[in-house]
């Protein structure tokens, strides 16, 4: 089974990054929606879910892609991400940027059309090949595969967001990865936006920047 989440939609900054999981070992217990744990609890449950990614590069991808017991790694799960930045969501909307990130994803774990996905939520982006495919709500909780696409995905973009706030530091993404907080707005209405970085077709951005000076 492979399951499917996304973590970012709701974000002014930032990439939707999309996450398919497929199950090759044993799973952690204490699986659940990333959205209920912490950042400590994730950080260690993804930890157990991907234990090569702290290795790094090349040898991690290679111990990932082996699916085997390698070196005291014991490797639960293989990930496919599908990115889509902030200008492919500005062009293409969100149903088909969301769209995007699950082709990505799924092309990259090398899902097979005759594989059960299932993905989290009202709607299904899956791609129609995929004809085992259905969506459920609150399968990230409800669903342990789904449940290690969900925490994998908030950890990985997470980081991501945190290197991104040494780039630009006067944003704070390291406190809210992108998401449209107090500080977030305030720091847009103070600086202006980041190019590339920004979704200048989500609302809360384009009146700010369009807002008379």
């Amino acid at each position: 089974m492979v399951g499917v989440d996304e973590v970012g939609r709701g974000c002014l900054a930032g990439p939707i990054l999309v996450v398919a999981a497929r199950q090759i070992g044993p799973l952690p217990d204490g699986l659940c929606d990333s959205k209920l744990m912490t950042r400590k609890q994730r950080e260690k449950m993804f930890n157990k879910l991907a234990p090569h990614k702290n290795l790094g590069g090349a040898v991690g991808n290679r111990i990932a892609k082996r699916q085997v017991f390698v070196s005291g790694l014991s490797i639960s799960c293989q990930f496919g991400e599908g990115w889509v930045k902030a200008v492919e969501i500005d062009k293409l909307g969100l149903a088909k940027a969301l769209r995007l990130g699950i082709k990505r994803a799924l092309k990259n774990l090398n899902a097979q059309i005759s594989e059960e996905i299932i993905m989290d939520g009202k709607v299904n982006y899956i791609p129609r090949k995929f004809k085992n495919a259905s969506c459920l709500v609150d399968a990230d909780n409800l669903v342990p595969i789904v449940s290690a696409a969900s925490i994998y995905a908030k950890v990985t973009r997470d980081r991501f967001m945190t290197k991104l706030a040494k780039k630009h530091p006067y944003y704070k993404f390291e406190n809210h990865v992108g998401y449209g907080t107090a500080e977030h707005l305030k720091a847009i209405d103070s600086f202006g936006i980041i190019k590339f970085v920004h979704r200048t077709s989500y609302a809360p951005v384009s009146k700010l920047i369009n807002q008379p000076g």
